[in-house]
């Protein structure tokens, strides 16, 4: 492992994986990489940032707090250059932020000043968004605001769900950060402040809000089901005395012929089919009960073959 340009990168999740095997690619100097422990309670589809560190050779270490005095000492000792944020899940303290002494730099997945925060990808599939992508910027007190150095979209299709887009994410934070790195060693990359004006910023999400509502238009339903689809936690309704889950659907070309009617789940042409609040129609292409998947057949044998409404949507704002 080199000694140039020392540096000290915070990671986690796809980007950080990949992000992480670019700077071990370019030869810069990671002394330290900080991740997470992986939580037991959540499916992991993405590379380990602490296996790609080790065979690198390099020490990986997984503190609570960021701003931890024997991490923060370990960090002033190797007086990096550089400190990366690539997707870790936590704000990095001033602390940390001055102990870079050519500038702290994150990658975040969309294209700021949109979508600054936390789950960025899947806020932006859930709101109907044509595009995304990848945005490396400096760092400041405030998240998501420092200077942005480059940036790069990707599309988003009208029936992508989270996981696809966040593929083509981290292709693309790969993308930017190879074409930075140039510049930023050389001291010539040029920025650009952010107009957080013309931006927005959104929390976290919980699996509770991956509740839907057939109240609402069949495109707002058919968004939120792909923005949550596994390997995130996952849409689901309330269906008489059970909770279904819905992990894909199909919007129909054509509206419901009773447009006035309630909003309810019933059996079409040997398919689950949601009819929404603006009389147009879903098709529940992957739906599953506790106990598993629920198709046709099984529908009529559970609920019966009268359409069935749904219960009110209970959870909070989507």
């Amino acid at each position: 492992m080199t000694d140039t340009h020392p540096t000290v990168v915070f990671a986690y999740s796809e980007v950080g994986a990949r992000c992480l095997g670019a700077l071990f690619e370019a030869g810069i100097g990671v002394r330290l990489v900080v991740t997470h422990e992986d939580d037991p309670n959540e499916t992991r589809w993405f590379a380990s940032v602490a296996e790609v560190a080790r065979g690198a050779g390099c020490r990986a270490v997984t503190p609570s707090d960021p701003a931890d005095p024997t991490l923060l000492a370990e960090i002033a000792a190797i007086d990096p250059e550089f400190i990366f944020s690539f997707y870790y899940r936590r704000m990095l303290p001033p602390s940390v932020l001055g102990l870079a002494r050519r500038g702290a730099l994150n990658m975040h997945g969309s294209l700021l000043p949109k979508y600054r925060g936390r789950a960025p990808i899947n806020w932006a599939v859930l709101h109907g968004e044509s595009e995304t992508g990848a945005s490396l910027h400096y760092m400041v007190d405030k998240p998501d605001a420092g200077a942005l150095v480059d940036q790069q979209a990707v599309p988003i299709g009208p029936d992508d769900t989270a996981i696809e887009v966040a593929d083509r994410v981290a292709d693309a934070a790969v993308t930017v950060l190879r074409r930075s790195l140039p510049g930023l060693l050389a001291g010539t990359a040029t920025t650009t402040p952010l107009d957080l004006s013309k931006g927005s910023y959104f929390g976290g999400r919980k699996p509770a809000d991956g509740e839907l509502s057939l109240e609402w238009p069949a495109k707002r339903v058919h968004d939120l089901v792909r923005a949550v689809a596994p390997p995130f936690p996952g849409a689901y309704l309330r269906l008489g005395d059970a909770i279904l889950r819905v992990h894909r659907t199909r919007r129909l070309a054509d509206p419901a012929a009773a447009e006035t009617a309630d909003p309810s789940v019933g059996v079409e042409d040997g398919a689950i089919v949601a009819l929404c609040g603006d009389g147009r129609r879903l098709e529940l292409v992957d739906a599953h009960l506790e106990d598993g998947r629920l198709d046709a057949a099984r529908f009529i044998e559970t609920f019966g073959h009268a359409r069935v409404p749904t219960r009110p949507r209970i959870a909070g704002p989507t």
